[in-house]
């Protein structure tokens, strides 16, 4: 591969990692660029989860060194989600691309509208000192995301901080740091089944992986500094672009 790609690939890999870290999808970047380099569909899937792995232990780090959350508010909702990625990475869906990014874009369009129309639910959590318990209800949810993120990955950051903020009543700083850690876990699980299948471009996955731990580490020092209405409108920007994306294109 020429010395330019590899600048690209890192390229792209720190600014998935930013946006990963804020918000979700940068996997919508890192994917077509993997393809582009020639890796088939589902080794570029799973060559994507070296770059989250890096990536989140980044994030992890830079926001437990600045005291954002405990372990023991994460790992209650850490375990149904990796359930469901191992089982979303293992389990074959027949469900054709296309339509798959239709359902995606739609539910992205919801959850601008959500933040658009009601931001005091993102901006002022219910319960944003309180420990995160997990009932039935959450473990079916985080479960059922966990299984998404096993299976595609884009896109899943949406969806865990809804659960977080939304479900669970964290502030988006928080929820931003936790939904990093279950990142963290369920991409073990899921990279473990990619690896296993034969299905991971070394090289490429740990240059891109670079990237993407230079991006989280700067995304994780912009959450605590600007804090949660910068990340709002973060969310918004994403969300929109990336809804758009798979809707028209």
């Amino acid at each position: 591969m020429d010395f330019w790609l590899y600048v690209l690939v890192i390229f792209v890999g720190a600014a998935a990692g930013f946006i990963n870290t804020l918000a979700g999808s940068g996997s919508l970047l890192t994917l077509p660029v993997l393809i582009f380099l020639g890796l088939p569909a589902n080794v570029a899937n799973g060559t994507n989860r070296i770059g989250i792995f890096m990536q989140s232990i980044a994030a992890v780090g830079g926001f437990k060194k600045k005291k954002v959350f405990e372990w023991s508010e994460g790992i209650w909702l850490t375990l149904p989600a990796a359930i469901g990625a191992l089982i979303g990475s293992m389990v074959a869906v027949d469900i054709d691309e296309l339509l798959m990014n239709r359902i995606i874009g739609v539910l992205l369009v919801f959850m601008f509208v959500l933040l658009l129309v009601k931001p005091e639910r993102w901006l002022n959590p219910s319960s944003p000192n309180s420990n995160i318990r997990l009932t039935p209800l959450r473990f079916v949810v985080f479960m059922a995301i966990g299984f998404y993120g096993g299976f595609i990955q884009a896109g899943v950051g949406y969806f865990l901080l809804a659960g977080l903020v939304l479900g669970a009543g964290v502030d988006l700083v928080k929820a931003n740091a936790i939904k990093v850690l279950i990142t963290f876990v369920f991409t073990v699980l899921a990279l473990g089944v990619f690896i296993y299948n034969n299905q991971v471009d070394y090289l490429i996955g740990i240059t891109m992986g670079v990237g993407n731990m230079l991006g989280a580490w700067v995304a994780t020092h912009v959450a605590v500094k600007k804090g949660s209405v910068f990340i709002r409108w973060f969310l918004l920007v994403c969300v929109f672009a990336f809804a758009l994306k798979l809707l028209l294109f």
